[in-house]
């Protein structure tokens, strides 16, 4: 009986919905995991302001995900780019005796000092020309697929991994290449970063790859910093009843992403907005076309979101400055923020007054 509660026992997870203020924060993570397309998000912000904290709660607050039972790539069942060769190839042959299970969403914490091979996964080399056979160790991208891929203090990670990461991310795929043997597997995760930006900012190439881009800060206001440590340590001295009372608001929420997430195929936006939304990218002279996509697909999330089958100027104003802000050149003698910046430019190009 022990064992068995031992087997069963999970480590109390702080409710994605007790979370107070940090709404960019908590907005950016829940776009991305209605489209994962977005690209990610980055989390700047002071330290012990619960970066880890909310990431770790969306990824405890979404619903479970089938996936092939003893699969180490969390192969779905039915969907082609969600499985892995070895899947594919037992559908191809007409196997009708592929088992599956339910787990949660897989969240994945990527450690400072881990290697590529650590990342990646790798090949044994010696099997591989000894016996003839494809001996891959997967790697943390493998463990992340269909999940989240966490990395803190990304800002001090070797760029050589953030490439890596950050190419998957995009594609969806890791292919991982040892002498002439290569192997591929899907990788689609929402990776997300978070940095202090005392420590180091990353090379602007690196940050443009990221959807979004939330910055947090230290709550100043007394009354609302009380409450943040009232309900930390009533959590942190009964967090099953915490959680249960939370648990109502979790699932209402819950439902609401699953039904974003079936709404967002419908979601339409008018082609005004689309060329206003360019208007906006071009006259903030950013580089590339990645902040146009990038806004449009977050409106579109946004909107389902709210249960709505085509995107207002309320949608493009909440997620604007998060898809834009880390895009801007910086000018080291211009005062102005740069998602000041992005709001001025917004509400001239949409013709909103203050």
């Amino acid at each position: 009986m022990v064992q068995e509660d031992l087997k069963n026992f999970t480590t109390p997870v702080f409710p994605f919905t007790a979370i107070v203020g940090q709404e960019e924060m908590k907005l950016a993570l829940q776009l991305n995991v209605i489209d994962p397309k977005i690209g990610g998000v980055m989390i700047m912000g002071d330290r012990g302001t619960g970066k880890s904290t909310t990431i770790r709660a969306i990824a405890d607050l979404l619903p479970q995900i089938e996936v092939v039972a003893g699969d180490p790539f969390n192969s779905h069942p039915t969907n082609l780019e969600l499985m892995s060769n070895e899947v594919k190839t037992l559908i191809q042959n007409g196997s009708k005796e592929i088992e599956t299970e339910w787990i949660k969403i897989p969240m994945v914490d990527l450690p400072l000092g881990a290697t590529e091979d650590r990342v990646c996964g790798t090949i044994d080399i010696e099997k591989a020309l000894t016996e003839g056979v494809k001996a891959f160790e997967p790697g943390l991208l493998a463990k992340a697929n269909r999940g989240i891929l966490y990395v803190d203090e990304v800002n001090l990670l070797d760029d050589h991994l953030v490439d890596i990461l950050l190419d998957s991310a995009a594609s969806g795929w890791n292919t991982v290449e040892r002498e002439g043997i290569s192997i591929r597997h899907p990788a689609r995760f929402v990776l997300v970063g978070s940095g202090n930006p005392e420590e180091g900012e990353l090379r602007p190439q690196l940050l443009d790859r990221f959807g979004m881009h939330a910055e947090i800060r230290t709550v100043k206001d007394p009354i609302l910093r009380v409450k943040v440590v009232e309900e930390r340590t009533s959590f942190d001295q009964s967090p099953m009843i915490w959680i249960e009372n939370y648990e109502s608001q979790q699932q209402e929420l819950r439902d609401r992403i699953v039904a974003a997430q079936e709404l967002l195929p419908k979601v339409e936006i008018d082609y005004d907005f689309r060329i206003k939304i360019s208007e906006v990218c071009s006259r903030l002279d950013v580089d590339g076309l990645r902040g146009d996509i990038v806004t449009n697909r977050a409106a579109r999330a946004n909107a389902a979101y709210n249960n709505r089958d085509s995107v207002t100027v309320e949608d493009i104003s909440k997620i604007i400055t998060l898809c834009l802000r880390h895009r801007l050149r910086k000018d080291p003698l211009e005062s102005i923020d740069s998602g000041d910046k992005v709001s001025k430019v917004f509400k001239e190009v949409f013709e909103i007054d203050e």
